[in-house]
């Protein structure tokens, strides 16, 4: 009898041990579909315990199944997307109204900050400027007045004779243009940055980035390759010839992919005339002459991240050669209507088009010219 109540009484304890090892694991989660995986240095609260998550990043999910993170002194913001490579996060306004938010931005008291910022002075303007193309915020704007946001020194000047300045603001922006904006509705997701844990490279190495343990905020990379052998070169060594060549056919399948989507990419642009009479609205071109090779190399680059976060959130296919973007390939954008392209591909059609391969538009032609009218 005696012998029994031992047994359950072992049985009993090695249940919860196990249940308490197991709740104490740290997986990926998100608050629904679409929504940003959670990792470390992030911890969903309800759903991944207190020591999968670094102090200062704690998220949680509303009932709406959005990501939320709470800045200590700006309150709430909707989570966009996370590159845990880059140690990017995107945020944005739940309530539809970034640019409020922004007026009263404060990241003192939080681990982030922002990765390029662009200074955008608001005004209140009794008249509705929309006619010479400055664009309005729509959720700051009434009836009887129109709120503007310019980082153009001469939008600036043209709207401080005439509107009344809210406040200068730097705001954290995803991109930073070799020409000042002329006005904006600033409704894009904020880019932040954090700088420690410092779990970048981990990630890079296929790691698992976490902390060494409970009591204090030192990390550690977990499940990497030792010695520098990778894991499928390991297998290989296993498994004999028969990995090895599945290796060789997915290298030769890659390398045959790559050189048909540039083939395509030369393809589109032989064929730029009689292709963007179907592919592209019908506008009128600005010029006919491609575009020197300084003023291609100052529009911006960008590598992409894991999460290949663009300004356009609808921007995944390059136009030019009508390929899905991926991780770590290399975007240039044209300053004036945000369109992205693979930056091979735009580089070849600016240096034959002075035009925007999507919207027609001329790369040279600044919208604030109207101003001076």
């Amino acid at each position: 009898m005696d012998t029994t109540k031992t047994n359950l009484l072992f049985l009993f304890n090695l249940v919860l041990f196990v249940d308490y090892s197991f709740s104490q694991l740290c997986f990926d989660s998100s608050c629904g579909v679409g929504e940003p995986t959670i990792r470390f240095p992030f911890q969903l609260q309800n759903l991944q315990p207190k020591s999968c998550g670094y102090p200062g990043f704690n998220l949680s999910c509303k009932a709406s199944q959005q990501t939320v993170i709470g800045l200590p002194n700006s309150g709430q913001f909707t989570v966009q997307g996370i590159d845990y490579q880059m140690q990017h996060i995107w945020l944005n306004d739940p309530d539809s109204c970034l640019p409020r938010r922004l007026l009263t931005l404060n990241l003192s008291g939080s681990p982030f900050s922002g990765y390029f910022y662009q200074s955008f002075a608001f005004f209140n303007c009794t008249f509705d400027y929309t006619k010479y193309k400055l664009n309005p915020i729509g959720c700051l704007s009434g009836q009887n007045y129109t709120v503007f946001a310019s980082s153009s020194e001469r939008a600036v000047s043209f709207l401080a004779s005439r509107c009344s300045l809210i406040s200068s603001v730097d705001v954290p922006v995803q991109w930073t243009f070799p020409e000042p904006v002329a006005t904006s509705d600033l409704s894009e997701d904020i880019l932040l940055s954090w700088a420690a844990p410092l779990c970048g490279r981990c990630e890079t190495r296929g790691g698992r980035c976490g902390l060494k343990s409970n009591s204090s905020t030192d990390t550690e990379c977990t499940h990497t390759s030792r010695r520098g052998l990778p894991r499928g070169a390991r297998y290989a060594i296993i498994a004999g010839a028969g990995v090895p060549a599945l290796l060789f056919l997915v290298g030769l399948v890659c390398c045959l992919c790559g050189k048909v989507k540039r083939l395509a990419c030369r393809r589109r642009l032989r064929s730029v005339d009689s292709a963007s009479s179907a592919a592209v609205a019908p506008q009128s071109l600005v010029t006919t002459d491609g575009l020197d090779s300084s003023t291609i190399e100052s529009y911006p680059k960008t590598i992409l991240g894991e999460s290949r976060r663009l300004p356009k959130p609808d921007d995944s296919i390059c136009s030019i050669c009508l390929s899905e973007y991926k991780p770590k390939e290399t975007l240039r954008s044209i300053p004036e209507c945000q369109h992205c392209f693979h930056a091979d591909c735009v580089d070849q059609w600016l240096k034959l088009k002075a035009s925007c391969p999507v919207c027609r538009n001329s790369p040279k032609r600044m919208s604030i010219d109207i101003l001076v009218s």
